[in-house]
C-alpha cells in the first residue's frame, strides 16, 4: 500500500512539472509598478562617489615630499553666485553633468528626471536650474625644463582650448616653472589671450604647486559665476616651497572650479635631455636630479588625477583621447556651459564636522553621472561648508 501511494505521489509531481514547463496553467509574472521599476537599476543611472582619500602621497610613495604638514584655507562662497557648489543657510546646491556612454552631453532633463540622496536618504529638491552663462578658465602652462620638447605642442593645445569657447568668456594664463607669473588676468579679449600663451617661455624649476594655488585661491576665488582651471603639465614638481601636494589638493576639494589636468607624458625626453645619469655630490656619493625619476613621475600623474577627482573635472592625456585635444575641449568648453545645478536642504542637519555622502540619480539608464559627491558641514553660524568630490 506504501509503495502505491509513493508511486501515486511521483505521478502527481512530475504531471505539475509538465504543466509548469509547457506553461499552462502557471500564474503570470508579476509586472513591477512604477514606482518598483523606478528603483530597478536597470531603469536609472547614479553618480559613482570616490574612496576618500586617507593615504598621504609621502606614504603611496615613500620618500617623497617634505612631511610639513598642511591645513586646507577656508573657503566663502558668494552668495550672489548661484552657479557654484555653496551652502546659503541650510541649501546646499550642486552642479551635476550628465552624459551618453560616447560623452555627448544630454539635454533637456527635468526636475522629476532627477533625485537627490544624503547619506542613503532621499531629499526634496529645493531649487532646480540650468544656465547656458559665460564662464572663466585659468590656463596653466608648464614652462620648465621638463617639457622643453612638449612646448610647441602645449601652446597649440592652449591656444586650441580657446578657440572652443565664446566670445564672453573670459581667460586667465599663468605661466609657471621655478617661478608663477599672471600672463594677463581674466579678459575675453582673444588677442590678448594668444599673446598672452605665445609669451609663455623657460625657466629653471617647476612650482606646480605654487601655480594651483596662484589660479585657485588667488585668481578664481575672487571671481563669482562659473570656473574652471586648464592645466597644461607633467605634473611634476621641484621647487615649490609655500605650497603641497596636499595643500592645495585640499583647497581644490573646497573649492568651486573644476580643474581639467591636461597631461603630457615628458619622462623619456627628459631623461634623454640630462642622460638620466647621476652625478657626484661633494660627498663623493651619488644623487638623482629631483623630478626624473619614475616615482616623481608616478607622484605627478597621481596629483593631477586626485585634482580632477576632487573638482569634478577630468584628466586627459593627448596621445589618448579619441578626436585628440581638439574634441575634448569641445567636450570641456560643453560640461563646463550646460550643467544642470540642483538644491536640497538636508533633512538631517547633521554635526559640525561631519561629511555628508550625496549620491544623484537620473530616471534614465546607462548615462554617466559626474557631481560632486559630498560636503563637511561647517559652523552653525555659517550652515554647512562645502568640501566636495566628484562621483563619475
Amino acid at each position: 500500500m506504501k509503495t502505491v501511494v509513493v508511486a501515486l505521489f511521483l505521478v502527481l509531481g512530475m504531471s505539475l512539472l509538465a504543466v509548469a514547463q509547457s506553461g499552462r496553467k502557471v500564474a503570470p509574472t508579476p509586472v513591477p509598478s512604477p514606482a518598483a521599476r523606478q528603483d530597478d537599476p536597470g531603469e536609472y543611472s547614479e553618480s559613482k562617489p570616490h574612496a576618500p582619500r586617507s593615504i598621504r602621497p609621502a606614504d603611496r610613495f615613500p620618500g617623497i615630499g617634505d612631511g610639513r604638514p598642511t591645513v586646507a584655507p577656508t573657503v566663502t562662497n558668494s552668495k550672489d553666485d548661484e552657479e557654484t557648489l555653496r551652502v546659503e543657510t541650510n541649501l546646499v546646491t550642486i552642479p551635476i553633468s550628465v552624459f551618453d556612454r560616447n560623452g555627448l552631453y544630454i539635454p533637456g532633463l527635468r526636475q522629476s528626471d532627477f533625485k537627490i540622496f544624503e547619506d542613503g536618504s532621499e531629499q526634496e529638491i529645493a531649487y532646480f536650474g540650468t544656465s547656458d552663462k559665460p564662464f572663466t578658465v585659468a590656463l596653466l602652462i608648464d614652462t620648465s625644463p621638463s617639457t622643453a620638447y612638449k612646448i610647441d605642442e602645449i601652446h597649440r593645445a592652449a591656444a586650441a582650448f580657446v578657440n572652443q569657447l565664446e566670445p564672453q568668456d573670459s581667460v586667465i594664463v599663468i605661466e609657471f616653472n621655478h617661478s608663477v607669473n599672471v600672463l594677463t588676468e581674466a579678459t575675453s579679449d582673444r588677442q590678448k589671450i594668444y599673446k598672452a600663451i605665445n609669451k609663455a617661455n623657460f625657466g629653471d624649476g617647476t612650482s606646480l604647486y605654487n601655480a594651483v594655488d596662484e589660479a585657485l585661491r588667488k585668481q578664481l576665488g575672487k571671481i563669482a559665476g562659473r570656473k574652471a582651471v586648464v592645466l597644461f603639465t607633467d605634473g611634476v614638481d621641484t621647487t615649490s616651497r609655500k605650497n603641497t601636494y596636499e595643500s592645495t589638493v585640499n583647497y581644490a576639494e573646497e573649492s568651486d572650479s573644476l580643474v581639467f589636468p591636461i597631461y603630457f607624458n615628458t619622462y623619456f625626453d627628459n631623461n634623454r635631455r640630462i642622460g638620466n645619469s647621476p652625478f657626484p655630490d661633494i660627498f663623493g656619493g651619488q644623487v638623482i636630479q629631483r623630478g626624473t625619476s619614475a616615482e616623481d613621475y608616478a607622484l605627478g600623474r597621481r596629483y593631477l588625477q586626485d585634482l580632477a577627482d576632487v573638482t569634478g573635472g577630468r584628466l586627459f592625456r593627448p596621445e589618448a583621447t579619441p578626436g585628440g585635444l581638439t574634441a575634448a575641449f569641445e567636450g570641456i568648453a560643453e560640461e563646463l556651459r550646460r550643467q544642470y545645478n540642483i538644491g536640497y536642504v538636508p533633512k538631517n542637519e547633521g554635526k559640525i564636522g561631519q561629511r555628508k555622502q550625496i549620491r544623484v540619480r537620473v530616471n534614465r539608464a546607462h548615462l554617466i553621472i559626474r557631481a560632486r559627491d559630498y560636503y563637511v558641514v561647517g559652523s552653525s553660524a555659517n550652515g554647512p561648508t562645502p568640501s566636495p568630490t566628484p562621483g563619475k
